[in-house]
């Protein structure tokens, strides 16, 4: 409750410089880290003021440059210009609030004209993914071992993901997007995958197996970030201010009792990202040893 107050106080403070003219259209409104230093308050708070400025219409992201006060107009429309708005609205509020109405707005311009650059949502989705993915250079093979490629490879999916918390949802799995830039991780891991004596099946399942289980780990990451938003506590803050709730069963609990109160254990998603990356390879090559040479 203490954190929701303190973001709609600083909120309701530039709001009403907003109004009075003191943040005038195109000036930069104050940064996160710099609510964190004037006001004294979490990452996580400062985050969730930025957020609701934004959805008032009183803010928006100027990608390259930061937030700033709504006002400017005359924007020139492309599809990379569309993909860049999209992309920053996703990386601050997620992908549920990204609508077609509110990209527009964003840009400061009629809805109808960004179908002229992109047919769809979906098609904006799909350009966002593949546009985000290349960010990330895959490097040479080089002569790396077989581990050390894929555990190069997918830290740097894993980096992706959590620059963009949205990117997870909007891959399959089950059916695959004909994303290029993606379709070259998949290929990177399956080179990799070549380097031991799997044969064909084996050496496929394995490689999307891999790629499932960072994507599987990376869907947490939009969740934890709305949830920071929304409450203005990380994970830490939230479980000490919750710890009275799980007592009551805890009796019939006694491993989890007896390890919880045990040394302290990191359990971020990014210490249970590495964790669950090393006991999936170290299987791997469990299975690779077990495979005969041929």
């Amino acid at each position: 409750m203490k954190q929701n107050t303190s973001s709609q106080r600083i909120v309701s403070e530039i709001r009403a410089q907003i109004r009075a003219g003191k943040l005038a259209p195109g000036d930069h409104v104050p940064s996160a880290r710099e609510i964190v230093r004037a006001h004294k308050v979490a990452i996580a708070t400062a985050t969730k003021v930025l957020a609701m400025l934004k959805r008032e219409g009183l803010v928006r992201v100027k990608p390259g440059v930061g937030t700033i006060v709504r006002g400017e107009r005359g924007v020139e429309l492309s599809r990379e210009r569309i993909v860049e708005a999209a992309i920053a609205i996703a990386d601050d509020e997620g992908i549920g609030p990204l609508t077609m109405r509110i990209l527009a707005r964003e840009l400061g311009v009629a809805t109808m004209s960004l179908y002229r650059h992109v047919k769809s949502r979906d098609e904006l989705l799909f350009l966002m993914a593949d546009t985000a993915i290349a960010e990330q250079t895959l490097p040479r093979r080089g002569k790396n071992s077989w581990r050390k490629q894929i555990e190069i490879i997918t830290r740097l999916q894993w980096a992706g993901y959590c620059r963009h918390p949205w990117l997870a949802h909007t891959l399959s799995m089950t059916r695959p997007q004909a994303l290029k830039n993606g379709m070259r991780y998949t290929e990177a891991i399956l080179q990799a995958l070549t380097l031991l004596n799997f044969d064909p099946a084996t050496t496929l399942l394995t490689g999307v197996s891999l790629l499932a289980y960072v994507r599987g780990m990376a869907a947490a990451l939009e969740q934890e970030s709305q949830a920071e938003q929304d409450t203005g506590m990380n994970s830490e803050e939230w479980m000490a201010s919750h710890q009275d709730s799980f007592e009551p069963f805890m009796k019939d609990l006694p491993v989890l009792t007896r390890l919880a109160n045990g040394p302290n254990v990191d359990l971020s998603i990014g210490i249970l990202f590495e964790c669950g990356l090393r006991y999936v390879l170290d299987g791997i090559a469990a299975r690779a040893k077990r495979t005969p040479r041929s």
